[in-house]
């Protein structure tokens, strides 16, 4: 075959064009695409409203076809998942190469479609919680989770039951947001429409972390309710000055789960995180995050999921299946 289809952005629209199927440099994995997941990242790059055509898409799960001069871990016919690279096209298509050393092996107990959902929120929480914020298997602080229901949240509380002695609170503010919290494991949940209030009532003293994925509007309460030399981190861009931080000492960190990638910064510490949570998928300690399946990795069922994804709410995650 040596055409494609594949899914782009255009214009802030979606379309199916055909492509060329691309042919793997040496570090790179061919893989047939199986299966998709959409993230608040791919709504903003298409809101962003380019004439450029771009194939979006940064989950992705799939059965590797070809494989470069120069790869070691993975051969013809393995089963993978990935996030992939934002300076590449995507996994919006039937075929997409990915330098191997961001790839992991697919849990062998999950379908395509389960797995799909899991990489970038598995490498932003796992990067938040290790690489950011020092966690440790003895770690006994308490870490406040911004965003709880969410793909990343839900991923985070999952990593620091599972993997350290965090007490973690969650903001929820339906009843079925707080449920699905729960289930991942938080010990408490708030209501974020009165967080400052809620978290003082379980924290008195303040929290040690606090992740959040929307800081617009938050960062005084998030100054109320953090400990001095407590520490943050983000994921999102709405956020206002960090000035009211400056008083507790509190330090202030950016997550950017593309950043090795992006920067060909020790790429395979992001395959070797992949594979760990793998292991713990297939023993039962990690879940997927899925919340709703759409079938079709198409113009109009992608188009759907970025709608619903943008209206805001969303609990765990959405994913499409070829």
């Amino acid at each position: 075959m040596n055409e494609m289809t594949a899914v782009v952005a255009r214009g802030g629209d979606l379309a199916e064009t055909r492509l060329p199927v691309p042919a793997p440099e040496p570090h790179d994995l061919l893989v047939r695409v199986e299966a998709v997941s959409v993230n608040p990242v791919d709504t903003k790059v298409r809101a962003g409203g380019s004439r450029d055509e771009k194939v979006l898409g940064f989950d992705a799960a799939g059965v590797v076809v070809a494989v470069g001069a120069e790869t070691s871990r993975f051969t013809v016919g393995d089963e993978v998942y990935y996030a992939g690279d934002i300076t590449r096209p995507g996994s919006n298509a039937q075929f997409q190469v990915v330098d191997e050393r961001i790839v992991g092996r697919k849990p062998a107990t999950l379908s395509f479609a389960d797995a799909a959902a899991l990489p970038l929120t598995t490498i932003t929480a796992w990067e938040t919680l290790f690489d950011h914020l020092g966690a440790t298997p003895d770690s006994e602080d308490t870490l406040l989770v911004v965003g709880a229901p969410g793909g990343v949240g839900s991923v985070l509380t999952q990593l620091a039951r599972t993997l350290t002695r965090l007490r973690v609170i969650g903001t929820a503010g339906r009843p079925e947001s707080v449920e699905w919290v729960r289930s991942m494991g938080a010990h408490e949940t708030v209501d974020h429409h009165e967080l400052v209030p809620a978290v003082k009532r379980l924290a008195p003293h303040g929290v040690d972390w606090l992740f959040t994925s929307y800081s617009g509007g938050r960062i005084e309460a998030f100054a109320e309710v953090l400990r001095p030399f407590g520490h943050i981190v983000a994921i999102d861009d709405e956020h206002d000055d960090l000035y009211p931080l400056k008083a507790k000492s509190i330090t202030w960190h950016w997550e950017f789960m593309f950043a090795r990638a992006g920067h060909g910064y020790d790429l395979a510490a992001q395959g070797a995180l992949l594979d760990r949570a793998a292991d713990l998928v297939d023993a039962g300690r990690l879940r997927s995050t899925v919340t709703r399946r759409l079938d079709g990795i198409t113009a109009a069922s992608l188009t759907e999921a970025h709608r619903l994804v943008e209206s805001g709410g969303t609990i765990g995650k959405i994913v499409l299946t070829r």
